[in-house]
C-alpha cells in the first residue's frame, strides 16, 4: 500500500473538516470530491457560491456533500469582525475595514480554523505563499514555546530504500529564508514530530551540510553542528524518542555503505528520514529537484509551529497532492491533543 494509503485508510475512521480558501480553483473542487468518494473528510469551500457551482456544473463536479461559504455573506461575518478588532494589531480597523479583511477568502478561513469551526486547513494553489502565510500566522496562535513558524515537505518517492520505506521528510523548504542556530534546532524537532506522528516510527533527524562530522571546518558546517546539539538537548528535555545527527552530507545520511565510511558510529547516516536543510534555498532545491527528476509524490508544505493543521501549497498542485496533504493535515487534527497538549483551546492570539 502507498504511503497515502495508508493515511486515507487511518482517516476513513476519523474523517475531520477541511477549509479549502480557494473554492472556486477547479482543482480543489476536484480534490474536494475526491474526499468526498474516499470519504476522508468533510470540505468545506470558500468563495462566491454561486461562481463555485458554475464551475462544478461545467467540470462535472457534485457537490453533494461538500460545504459551500461566501465569506462576504457568512452569518459568522460579524462574530469575526469583533474577534479581529480584539487583536492588537488590527485594534484601530473600523467595522467596514474589518470586513474587508474578512471577506478575502485565506482571512475568514485562518478565522475559522483558529476558532474550530474547522479541523484543517489547505490552500495556496492559486496564490502567492505570503497571501496565505500572513493571515495564518496573524490569526493563528502558535504552539507553546514555539517563537516561529515553518514548514516541511513529505516526500513519496519510488525507491522503497530512501528514508522510510521510501518517505522522507524535507524541512524548511519554503518559509525562513536563513534561519539561525536556534531556528535549525527547532524546525529538526519539529519536522521529527511530524514524521513520528504520519509513519509511526523513530524519526531519525539528519542535519544535512557539504562536510560529514568535521570534515570541512567552514562556519556554515559548524552551524549545523551547533544545530543538531540543540536539537538533541531539546528533544531530551521534552522527552521525545527520536535520534538526531549532525552535520552529515546528503549521501552520508541516506546510503548507509558510505555511512559506515564516514559516521561508522552514527546512529542517523545511512538511513534518515528526516532531513533538515541549511537555508531556504537548498531545502526548496533539494525539493523540487526530487519532486521532478526522481519522480516523488510531494506534499506540503505542511506548515510547523502552528497550534492547527495547515497546509500551505504550491501553484503547481496537482488534484492527487492536494488530496494528499489535506490527508495530512486531516490525520494532524485527530492527534494534535496528544503530540501538542498544552496547545490552548482555541482562544484568540494576542499578537
Amino acid at each position: 500500500m502507498k504511503f497515502i494509503e495508508t493515511l486515507f485508510s487511518k482517516l476513513q475512521r476519523h474523517p475531520k473538516r477541511i477549509v479549502f480558501p480557494e473554492g472556486t480553483e477547479p482543482r480543489v473542487l476536484h480534490a474536494a470530491a475526491e474526499m468526498v468518494k474516499l470519504k476522508i473528510g468533510a470540505p468545506i469551500l470558500l468563495g462566491n457560491v454561486a461562481e463555485i457551482e458554475r464551475i462544478a456544473l461545467a467540470e462535472g463536479i457534485s457537490l453533494a456533500r461538500i460545504g459551500l461559504i461566501d465569506p462576504a455573506n457568512a452569518s459568522d461575518l460579524p462574530m469575526f469582525c469583533q474577534w479581529l478588532t480584539r487583536l492588537q494589531r488590527y485594534r484601530n480597523l473600523g467595522p467596514g475595514e474589518a470586513e474587508g479583511f474578512l471577506t478575502n477568502p485565506n482571512y475568514f478561513a485562518a478565522m475559522m480554523i483558529q476558532h474550530g469551526q474547522a479541523d484543517g486547513l489547505v490552500g495556496g494553489v492559486s496564490g502567492f505563499a505570503g497571501s496565505l502565510l500572513r493571515p495564518l500566522f496573524q490569526l493563528v496562535k502558535p504552539l507553546p514555546d514555539v517563537s516561529f513558524i515553518s514548514s516541511c515537505m513529505v516526500m513519496a518517492l519510488k525507491e522503497p530504500q530512501f528514508g522510510e520505506n521510501g518517505v522522507l521528510f524535507f524541512a524548511d523548504c519554503a518559509v525562513i529564508p536563513e534561519p539561525t542556530v536556534p531556528q535549525l534546532a527547532q524546525i529538526g524537532v519539529q519536522a521529527g514530530k511530524l514524521c513520528a506522528q504520519l509513519t509511526g516510527v523513530r524519526p531519525r533527524v539528519a542535519f544535512l551540510s557539504f562536510s560529514s562530522k568535521g570534515s570541512s571546518k567552514h562556519a556554515s558546517a559548524e552551524k549545523m553542528s551547533a544545530a543538531t546539539a540543540q536539537a538533541r538537548r531539546a528533544a531530551e528535555s521534552a522527552e521525545m524518542d527520536m535520534e538526531i545527527d549532525g552535520e552529515l552530507q546528503a549521501d552520508t545520511a541516506l546510503l548507509p555503505h558510505l555511512a559506515k565510511v564516514k559516521a561508522p558510529s552514527s546512529l542517523v547516516a545511512g538511513q534518515a528520514n528526516v532531513l533538515i536543510f541549511p537555508d531556504l534555498n537548498s531545502g526548496n532545491i533539494a525539493a523540487k529537484l526530487v519532486e521532478h527528476l526522481a519522480g516523488a509524490d510531494v506534499y506540503g508544505q505542511i506548515l510547523l509551529g502552528l497550534s492547527k493543521p495547515c497546509a500551505d501549497l504550491s501553484r503547481g498542485a496537482t488534484v492527487e497532492t492536494i488530496v494528499g496533504a489535506a490527508a495530512i493535515v486531516g490525520l494532524q487534527a485527530i492527534a494534535y491533543r496528544s503530540l501538542y497538549p498544552a496547545d490552548g483551546t482555541g482562544d484568540q492570539p494576542e499578537i
